[in-house]
């Protein structure tokens, strides 16, 4: 009886030893969709205003995929960067709202900094305000980085509305704030797979 509580005890402290980030969990979904900053308005490149969940961090995290390996987790709204020996960078990201998520293994096959937009037929039509192009800047809805998932019309990339991440706001793309989408781009070739795990 004293060795199996003994052996209880072990378990619960081995669970509570875990990094913090490793033990977050979500009492339920995150909002749906919050309002989306317009085009040409700056928002700002840091994470410091958002909860502490969606600051860049390293992270308890197990996985057979190889080190440099990107899997995106749309309900978490959380990017992991695969680092090898069951951990991750963990960045916060907002993702497609409902009815423009989506999931798969896809390649990055380009990468831009300070990209143009031009938003697609189909935005356009949805939202026919849009500018059909905007240069790259700081109020540019693609933000400071973006990196292309092959065979798709979908990206990674930063944003001019810090406050999204963490919610479902895009037309299936992925943004980072803007100093994140930047420390991922130097961190992954052209090449890389991308995970998009859609629950």
């Amino acid at each position: 009886m004293i060795v199996r509580r003994l052996v209880l005890s072990m378990m619960l402290l081995s669970c509570t030893a875990l990094p913090v980030a490793a033990q977050f969990f979500r009492d339920s979904p995150p909002p749906a969709e919050v309002a989306d900053r317009d085009p040409g308005q700056d928002g700002g490149s840091s994470s410091q205003d958002l909860p502490p969940e969606y600051h860049m961090q390293p992270v308890f995290y197990r996985t057979q995929e190889p080190r440099g390996t990107i899997i995106i987790n749309t309900a978490d709204r959380f990017l992991y960067l695969v680092q090898g020996n069951n951990t991750a960078l963990r960045y916060g990201v907002g993702v497609g709202r409902d009815g423009f998520q989506w999931g798969g293994t896809k390649t990055i096959v380009r990468k831009a900094e300070w990209p143009d937009w031009r938003p697609p037929p189909e935005m356009i039509e949805r939202q026919p305000y849009l500018p059909r192009f905007m240069a790259g800047g700081p109020g540019n809805p693609m933000g400071a980085r973006a990196m292309y998932l092959g065979g798709t019309v979908y990206r990674i990339h930063g944003t001019n509305a810090p406050e999204t991440i963490g919610h479902a706001v895009s037309s299936g793309c992925f943004r980072l704030v803007n100093d994140d989408v930047t420390d991922l781009y130097n961190r992954v070739p052209v090449g890389t797979k991308v995970i998009v795990q859609h629950q």
